[in-house]
């Protein structure tokens, strides 16, 4: 790709799908306003209708905002209809054309452009190569496996070497083993390129792995945006340290706010490194503990009480399941040959360890 890449700006766009049935209109997207660095892969990461299709589908003009503007470089492209904007879009279904084979699914976009036939053909080859895919240019989609067909409709996006590169769920049809190799090669492909990317899904652990920055979306609104590490280890509410990763929320009442953060637990006071600019001293709030900020001690050592349930080892780590008053809370043990494991069954104590936690407001939204 000889392109340079461009940065994406979206600024205060809504999105409203009017009910003709009389029934209340929809807000798919609500202001959303953020910046998408020029070569940056930036996730739009949430539920269900939290608006994250909806959202790239007006970046790529299959959707026109109801307010807004949207900028490609220094271009606005807010009603440019999608052939007119420099974007290509990687679907969740492949939509590969059954009657063609690789070769020509790929220099679909170019024969459409009319280059010429010497330049489609070494310019598929290349693309094909780039994804692995050199020595099946002339299969029939039929006898590609998902994950190959997969890789003919990303190379299908980029031969046409857009600005801007759109990924909808491209991996949701694929097993688990599949996604996580096309995850490992989609992130390769894009930094090679240097191209502009955005990139919708559900699963934390596609946007964890590939994400420059995470776009965390819910009910229309754009409720963080940050880095993997910020996201996971900095929520800024309830709702995504939830979404990104698992977590145990331990009620308490904020004592003191200044330097640290001192918090009463049940007849424990606790203090924290890392809160929420919004709580104050006599709020209730919630501690946030990954199964990593957790640690198991002697019953009486710790903050709760509990029994271990069940074990799992997982290799590196083991993770215990604790019954508790609180409900049943997770620790990951790493290096678990190195540390003292409590059998299944055993009375133990969980303690936290301060500087990863992170009290937040007690609020769901």
């Amino acid at each position: 790709m000889s392109k340079s890449s461009v940065p994406v700006r979206i600024e205060s766009v809504t999105k409203v799908f009017k009910d003709v049935r009389g029934k209340a209109d929809v807000i798919a997207v609500n202001e959303a306003d953020f910046e998408i660095g020029a070569g940056e892969l930036v996730t739009l990461l949430g539920p269900s209708g939290c608006g994250k299709t909806t959202t790239l589908r007006m970046i790529g003009g299959f959707e026109l905002p109801t307010k807004g503007r949207i900028f490609l470089g220094n271009e606005d492209i807010t009603f440019l209809p999608p052939n007119k904007r420099d974007t290509a879009t990687v679907f969740q279904s492949y939509g590969l054309f059954p009657h063609m084979n690789v070769f020509d699914n790929v220099a679909y976009g170019l024969k459409l452009r009319r280059v010429p036939t010497k330049q489609i053909k070494e310019k598929v080859m290349k693309t094909l190569d780039l994804v692995g895919l050199g020595d099946l240019a002339q299969r029939a989609p039929s006898k590609l496996s998902g994950g190959q067909q997969q890789r003919v409709a990303l190379a299908r996006s980029l031969i046409v070497e857009p600005s801007v590169l759109l990924l909808d769920e491209p991996l949701s049809n694929l097993d688990a083993l599949l996604r996580e190799q096309m995850r490992v090669e989609i992130k390769r492909i894009q930094r090679s390129l240097g191209i502009t990317a955005i990139y919708v899904t559900h699963d934390r652990v596609e946007a964890m792995s590939l994400s420059d920055r995470i776009i965390v979306m819910k009910d229309g609104f754009i409720r963080q945006i940050g880095s993997p590490d910020t996201i996971y280890e900095n929520p800024n509410s309830k709702f995504v340290a939830g979404f990104v990763g698992k977590v145990a929320f331990l009620p308490v009442e904020v004592l003191e706010t200044t330097g640290k953060c001192t918090v009463k637990f049940e007849d424990k006071i606790v203090e924290i490194v890392k809160f929420s600019s919004e709580i104050k001293r006599g709020d209730k709030a919630v501690i946030m503990a990954r199964p990593e900020s957790l640690k198991l001690l002697e019953p009486g050592s710790g903050i709760i009480e509990g029994q271990v349930n069940t074990n799992i080892y997982l290799g590196g780590s083991l993770e215990s399941f604790v019954t508790t008053d609180q409900g049943e809370i997770l620790v990951q043990i790493d290096n678990p040959a190195e540390k003292k494991v409590f059998a299944e069954g055993a009375k133990v104590s969980i303690g936290i360890i301060p500087n990863l936690v992170k009290a937040l407001p007690d609020i769901d939204n």
